[in-house]
């Protein structure tokens, strides 16, 4: 892309990072993603042919270094692009807190539990095989049904029926959860509504929230009715 022309040390930054999907390709890569196929899981519609120029780009920056081991190649952030953390964080904080309206485009089951998937606190689960199957009621049946599969401190995502045992069984649409995740509700109120309905044995039941738990950014709090209105109302003369 063309430069700014300015010596503003945020426009120099910003000659790399304003680039479509460059930033959200950075957010992968600090979200642990390290493979090209999981970076893809991360963003979905990103093409291969983008995302591969876009790590070229950043690699040629410094702020990624790729290595081939055999026939395996991954992706790490150096110094670099590891110092952009702070700054990723506090757009998703910004954002999370200030732009809370999601379209239907913005709902997008498999990039929902990916998220989820990578980022369960698996020490919060039993050491046993423990299996929470999922189930969408308002989305297209080949991404309606999903599981996730804690064993021995790893948490597996199946988009099929992996066979074994099912502890609780989560039934929910995709906006419901999807807003549970964000922190824009709380399991209880979701669960109390009955947008998200959960079965199977008591314990299990009881202990599904905090084993699937929140977003990171969850915990940010959300302006109050008051002051969104505020924000919307004309400059007096």
């Amino acid at each position: 892309m063309s430069g700014y022309g300015q010596f503003c040390p945020v426009a120099k930054a910003m000659e790399l990072l304003d680039e479509r999907w460059t930033l959200l390709v950075i957010r992968e890569l600090l979200a642990g993603s390290s493979r090209f196929n999981d970076l893809r899981r991360g963003v979905p519609h990103m093409s291969p042919a983008l995302l591969s120029k876009r790590l070229q780009r950043l690699e040629h920056a410094g702020l990624v270094r790729k290595r081939v081991d055999g026939s395996h190649t991954s992706y790490r952030l150096t110094q670099s692009g590891e110092e952009l953390r702070p700054v990723v964080e506090a757009l998703a904080g910004w954002g999370v807190r200030w732009i809370g309206d999601l379209g239907q485009a913005d709902l997008d089951p498999h990039l929902l539990l990916w998220d989820m998937r990578r980022t369960i606190d698996v020490d919060g689960w039993p050491r046993r095989r423990t299996v929470v199957a999922l189930r969408f009621t308002d989305v297209p049946p080949g991404a309606a049904h999903w599981w996730l599969v804690c064993h021995d401190g790893d948490v597996d995502l199946c988009d099929f029926d992996p066979g074994f045992e099912v502890a609780a069984r989560l039934t929910t649409t995709l906006r419901a959860l999807t807003l549970v995740w964000r922190g824009d509700r709380s399991w209880a109120v979701a669960l109390g509504s009955g947008t998200v309905a959960i079965d199977g044995g008591a314990d299990a039941v009881a202990r599904v929230p905090a084993w699937i738990g929140q977003a990171p950014w969850a915990v940010v709090p959300r302006p109050s009715d008051a002051e969104v209105a505020a924000l919307r109302e004309p400059a007096l003369a």
